[in-house]
C-alpha cells in the first residue's frame, strides 16, 4: 500500500532509492549537482511514495509562494514578448510573482530549476521538460499547464497551442496557386517542437495537394530563429547553384530575417525572383523590406489563456484538454502579392 506524503520522511526516499539523506537533501535544495541517473531516480520514488517536501508541503497548502513559474528552453527571439505579455497580466492580477527559468531537458546534469519546490504552479513551454519528467510531476499532483505542445501518453495535463498544419497548407498552396511558385525552400524548426513538425507536414500535404513532389534537399534547419536560418540557406545557396530556388518559408518569423538577409546577399530580388514566407506576424514583421507575408498567430492569447488556466487548477477548476487556437494568413509584399 502506498504511503501518504504526511508520513513519509526524506530518509524513507534515501533508503529505497538506494542513496544518502545527504544526497536526497542536496536534490531538494538544488544546492549541488545530482547526476540524471540519481535525479530520476529520486523524482521516480518520489512520485511513488507520494512525498512532498515538509516546507513545499506548507507552501502549497497555504500558497504562500505566490510564485508561477515558466520553463523554456530558450529566451533567443521576438517571438517570447507578446508571450510573456500574455502570461504577465493575468501573473499581476492574482498578485502573485513570476519566475522565469531555461532549461534544457535533453543534457542535464541538474534537474529543472523551478518545480514543486519553489513555485505553486508551471507553464511548460514546448519541449522544456520531458515526458518522462511530465509524468513524474503529474504523478505528484503538481499544477501545471503546457503553451505550444500537447500532453505525452495522453496524460490530463491542460494544453493551449495554435492551429498550425491546415493555415501552413494555406500559405504554401498560395505560393504555388496564386503566384506559381514550385520549387519552395523550407526552414524547419526545432527537430523536436510539435509546431515545426505541424508545419512540415502541412507544408508537404500542400505540395502533394498540387502535384509537386517532396524534395528532402529542400528542407533545411533553421531552428525558428535568424542567424541559425541565415547560416543554413547562406551555405544551401552557396552549394547548390543547380538547384532553382522560387520561395523560401522561413519556418517563423525570426528566421525570415536571417532568410532576407541571406537572398538579398546573393543578388535574389524579393519577391521578383523569390518569394519569402513567416510564421508568427510578430511586430516587426510588417516593418522589413519587403514587409512580409505571414502567418498571424494569437501568442499572446495563448500565454493568457495558459495562464488562467493554471490559476484555475490552483482553485480545483480542471480546465479542459487541448485548447487550439485559431491562426490566420497575412499576405504582403514579400510573396509577390501588393497588399
Amino acid at each position: 500500500m502506498t504511503k501518504k506524503s504526511h508520513s513519509v520522511t526524506i530518509r524513507q526516499v534515501a533508503q529505497k532509492a538506494g542513496v544518502s539523506v545527504a544526497t536526497v537533501s542536496r536534490f531538494l535544495n538544488r544546492s549541488a549537482a545530482i547526476s540524471k541517473p540519481v535525479s530520476q531516480r529520486l523524482e521516480k520514488v518520489m512520485a511513488e511514495l507520494q512525498y512532498v517536501p515538509h516546507a513545499a508541503a506548507r507552501q502549497l497548502a497555504s500558497r504562500k509562494t505566490r510564485v508561477v513559474g515558466l520553463l523554456l528552453n530558450n529566451l533567443h527571439n521576438d517571438f517570447f514578448v507578446p508571450l510573456l505579455n500574455g502570461i504577465e497580466g493575468v501573473v499581476r492580477k492574482h498578485e502573485y510573482n513570476l519566475v522565469i527559468a531555461t532549461y534544457h531537458s535533453g543534457s542535464r546534469d541538474m534537474p529543472p530549476p523551478i518545480g514543486p519546490h519553489n513555485t505553486d504552479g508551471m507553464l511548460v513551454f514546448s519541449d522544456g521538460l520531458s515526458d518522462e519528467d511530465l509524468a513524474s510531476l503529474h504523478a505528484r499532483n503538481f499544477p501545471m499547464v503546457l503553451v505550444h505542445r500537447t500532453p505525452p501518453n495522453s496524460l490530463p495535463i491542460p494544453s493551449v497551442t495554435v492551429e498550425n498544419k491546415k493555415i501552413t497548407f494555406e500559405l504554401i498552396e498560395h505560393l504555388i496557386k496564386v503566384h506559381g511558385r514550385k520549387r519552395i525552400v523550407m526552414m524547419r524548426g526545432p527537430i523536436h517542437q510539435e509546431d515545426s513538425y505541424w508545419r512540415e507536414t502541412g507544408y508537404k500535404a500542400a505540395l502533394a495537394a498540387n502535384g509537386i513532389p517532396f524534395d528532402e534537399r529542400l528542407v533545411l534547419n533553421g531552428n525558428f530563429e535568424r542567424g541559425i536560418a541565415y547560416t543554413a540557406l547562406n551555405e544551401f545557396l552557396a552549394s547548390n547553384p543547380e538547384i532553382p530556388v522560387d520561395a523560401v518559408f522561413a519556418g517563423d518569423d525570426d528566421a525570415a530575417i536571417g532568410v532576407l538577409k541571406a537572398l538579398q546577399e546573393k543578388g535574389h530580388r524579393i519577391p521578383e525572383g523569390v518569394s519569402v514566407v513567416g510564421f508568427d506576424d510578430l511586430g516587426f514583421s510588417a516593418f522589413l523590406t519587403p514587409p512580409l507575408t505571414t502567418v498571424s498567430a494569437p501568442t499572446e492569447t495563448v500565454g493568457r489563456i495558459a495562464t488562467e488556466q493554471l490559476f484555475s487548477l490552483f482553485d480545483q477548476q480542471i480546465p479542459g484538454g487541448v485548447t487550439l487556437l485559431p491562426t490566420k494568413l497575412i499576405t504582403r509584399r514579400s510573396c509577390g502579392c501588393n497588399a
